[in-house]
């Protein structure tokens, strides 16, 4: 249902509720036997409630600024499974605790969208716009973030594992206690990036850039780190074992 028929149905049953002469107005059934009029009283009051109650979920569904894109429901808790949602315009959309398993974003606004605790696990991200965006213990194993612009995005706690990061931005990110166990991030901006204590065991940053990045207590462990740039990088209690570092600036 269309955001402009959610509103026209609320507008018409309020209406009917404010009509006195909905079923109300006694006086319109003085001529009903009384008998009759014991059992016309309780059916009165279950179509006033049933008219309320749809009432009250046509304005809950304003509340929340619910619409539809290609047959999913925007909204805090949707379920979008397989949907090809390619280029949607989700600007500051509340989708926290949403399942996108499989979906198609690429090239979609999310501009400081709330996907936290999403299921975002083997979505297309290509080239999407995260930036600012907020995904805190979101799930996107196997998801596809390359080339997207996750500038100032949120990603503490999120489970990377096996994603492609490859090519993205990542600059002033925070990706604190984030699992990017084996996920790819060759290429990738990670500059100025908040990523304390996250695991990056056997992580791909060939060529990555992570200027003046706080890697502290960062795994890096069988990680692959060729030709990256760590120049200024806090490393304090980065752990290195196994890492390939070949061209690499600013390593130990």
């Amino acid at each position: 249902m269309s955001r402009q028929q959610i509103i026209t149905l609320a507008v018409t049953v309020k209406n009917l509720l404010c009509d006195t002469r909905t079923f109300t107005n006694l006086s319109d059934i003085s001529r009903i036997p009384y008998a009759m009029r014991l059992d016309f009283r309780p059916l009165t009051m279950l179509f006033r409630s049933v008219l309320l109650l749809f009432w009250l979920i046509g304005a809950d569904a304003l509340a929340q600024g619910v619409r539809n894109i290609e047959g999913c429901s925007i909204r805090r808790g949707t379920f979008c499974v397989d949907m090809n949602l390619y280029g949607a315009d989700l600007q500051s959309a509340n989708l926290a605790n949403s399942q996108f398993t499989r979906s198609v974003l690429s090239k979609a606004n999310l501009t400081a969208a709330n996907l936290n605790e999403a299921n975002l696990s083997s979505t297309q991200l290509r080239e999407a716009n995260l930036s600012q965006a907020s995904l805190v213990k979101t799930n996107a194993r196997g998801a596809r973030f390359n080339d997207a612009l996750l500038v100032d995005a949120n990603l503490q706690s999120a489970i990377l594992q096996n994603a492609d990061l490859s090519g993205a931005n990542l600059t002033r990110a925070v990706l604190t206690s984030a699992d990017l166990t084996n996920a790819r991030l060759d290429g990738a901006i990670l500059d100025h990036a908040n990523i304390q204590r996250a695991n990056m065991r056997a992580a791909n940053l060939r060529g990555a850039s992570l200027i003046d990045t706080n890697l502290q207590g960062v795994n890096f462990t069988g990680a692959n780190l060729t030709d990256a740039d760590l120049t200024g990088a806090n490393l304090d209690q980065t752990i290195f074992n196994m890492t390939h570092t070949n061209g690499c600036k600013g390593c130990p």
